[in-house]
């Protein structure tokens, strides 16, 4: 009781309050000097652009690019184990199994949204976990967690380019890659040059295209399934019949065979759904943030049950997994299951604007890629963790040096030109699963500094549901789908070099960060009394304001129908 009186008469004598303080202008971009130096980044993103970041923000891989077998490394030019999408999770595990898989994994997702969502609504501040770290873990912690983020976001950037190249092929070969990889490096560059606003701007273009995209694709598999289409064929449950639910792993039979089906699903849909922090990472540049990052985070369900989780439902319904035609590997439109249900019902020119879709979620995923990694290196260097020249941040509150640097990696995306260099991309798909653990670990942290200082939670901008456990099971889900990624080259004849690499070393590269960042640190975890709940608290209050009520219908029944629905 007194560690409790002492910590709210000191809250109290600073003149912090934790409840969102009211302001009158509603346009106001905060810039205020703070620890991360003396200028730092602007708050230019509007409730909209976050609001469609968190809906539409990760979808092109449910939209299916064919991967390898069992391999968390795509083949041909995407690359990486990024695209894991359905075409090779139906192939592998059958409707069920595909179906099972991602709603394991849809919540494991939801559990690291939300306990990160809670800390990045109470602290919208430059670097998000990554700041975090420092503040609840340790400074080691945020080492590792803060270089492996970055590492896994810059080597994904050229596979994203790639990608778009490939889709152009679809319908172009004639012209060599090379101009399409520029021609999207352009594009990408210049939005993330303009900074933060612009960015909003595409991204809130490229996620509502996407999210039509799906939606209309949904609908669509509905009605084929139940013989709207040309050819009034009725599919209904046929395939889960014949061939059936599960697949068989590599031809081993009864349930086991069924259970590596399943477990082939989980290991390749996990990567589906890397990406969905990067609500958190923008926390520091979005407008009214105590308001629009809590909506967001609530949004955040709506994505994984509508869009992964119907989505793989109706695919499981309108191809067999034996289709010949999911195993193509040339990185186009061909090999996704929508499309195969299209082309079977007869419709023709469906699967062009599919592929002009994929494209368009290509740019906007590169473009994600580019704005998660600079700052990220924005948010190590702002914790001491990188050289202090990535914080030069110019008068527009842009970090043109961690832009920059970041982009210069993009220029990898050329190596694709030549042969063999898919994998290279691949060795950090897993990357994704190991900063999910991070995340899960702060948060433990963070719910036992506020338990310890006396804190109420229910105080918070955004209060998540069964804490600490939902982060605890976010951490051991993260920790087993981490090591048992690369489980299939240790079956009988199916060793590979590369997939092993490709699966573990990050898993191994993240200890050795952390342990070598402790011993040269000389850190110690911070202690739950100790803990920094305060630094940039008073900025993040002065750019929070009460947002006006609906003025009528279409903003009370519109605007906020997806926060009633939480």
């Amino acid at each position: 009781m007194q560690l409790v009186a002492l910590t709210m008469a000191r809250l109290m004598e600073k003149d912090v309050s934790l409840e969102v303080k009211a302001v009158d202008d509603s346009n106001s971009e905060a810039n205020v000097p703070s620890e991360f130096g003396e200028r730092t980044l602007l708050r230019q993103m509007k409730n909209r652009h976050i609001a469609m970041i968190s809906i539409g923000g990760t979808l092109i891989p449910l939209l299916s690019f064919p991967c390898a077998v069992a391999d968390t490394s795509c083949q041909g030019v995407i690359g990486t184990g990024l695209f894991l999408g359905t075409a090779s999770g139906l192939r592998n595990g059958g409707p069920v199994g595909l179906l099972l898989g991602y709603c394991v994994v849809g919540s494991v997702c939801y559990t690291v949204m939300i306990s990160l969502g809670e800390m990045a609504a109470f602290l919208p501040i430059p670097g998000g976990h990554i700041t975090f770290a420092e503040r609840f873990v340790d400074s080691a912690w945020s080492f590792a967690v803060g270089w492996l983020y970055c590492y896994n976001w810059i080597i994904i950037l050229p596979a994203e380019v790639s990608a778009g190249a490939v889709l152009i092929n679809y319908w172009n070969r004639s012209i060599n890659n090379a101009v399409w990889i520029s021609l999207c490096l352009a594009i990408v560059i210049s939005i993330n040059l303009f900074g933060a606003s612009v960015y909003g701007e595409a991204e809130f273009i490229f996620a509502s295209v996407k999210v039509i995209t799906i939606t209309g694709l949904i609908i669509l598999g509905i009605v084929l399934d139940l013989g709207g289409g040309p050819n009034h064929d009725r599919i209904g449950f046929r395939y889960w019949k014949h061939p059936g639910p599960f697949a068989q792993f590599n031809e081993i039979e009864g349930a086991k065979g069924r259970f590596l089906a399943w477990w082939a699903v989980m290991t390749q849909a996990a990567f589906s759904f890397i990406g969905t922090e990067v609500v958190a990472i923008a926390g520091a540049e979005v407008k009214n943030p105590r308001r629009s990052i809590p909506k967001a985070i609530r949004r955040v369900y709506v994505r994984l049950l509508l869009f992964y989780i119907g989505g793989v439902a109706i695919i499981g319904l309108l191809v067999p997994f034996t289709d010949p035609r999911l195993n193509l590997t040339d990185g186009t439109a061909a090999a996704s299951p929508f499309v195969i249900a299209i082309q079977n019902a007869g419709i023709k020119a469906l699967p062009s604007i599919i592929n002009a879709c994929l494209l368009i979620s290509a740019w906007s995923a590169a473009n994600s890629d580019l704005y998660c990694s600079s700052r990220a290196l924005y948010g190590l260097a702002a914790n001491g963790n990188a050289p202090s020249i990535f914080l030069k941040v110019t008068k527009h509150g842009l970090p043109w040096v961690s832009v920059m640097i970041c982009a210069s990696f993009g220029l990898l995306s050329y190596m694709d030109l030549g042969s063999g260099s898919g994998r290279v991309f691949g060795w950090t798909a897993i990357s994704g699963l190991v900063s999910w653990f991070g995340i899960a670990v702060i948060y433990i942290r963070f719910h036992k500094g506020l338990k310890v200082q006396g804190i109420d939670r229910k105080t918070l901008p955004y209060m998540s549901m069964l804490q600490p456990y939902a982060a605890w099971y976010a951490a051991i889900m993260c920790f087993i789908l981490c090591f048992f990624s690369g489980w299939s080259v240790f079956l009988k004849g199916q060793w590979a070099t590369d997939v092993f690499v490709t699966n573990y070393l990050p898993l191994m590269l993240f200890p050795v960060l952390y342990i070598g960042a402790r011993l040269w640190m000389r850190t110690s975890f911070v202690k739950p009394e100790e803990m920094d709940f305060k630094s940039g608290l008073a900025e993040v209050l002065s750019a929070s304001y009460d947002e006006p009520p609906p003025r009528n219908f279409v903003e009370r029944s519109g605007a906020g129908w997806l926060d009633e629905l939480h």
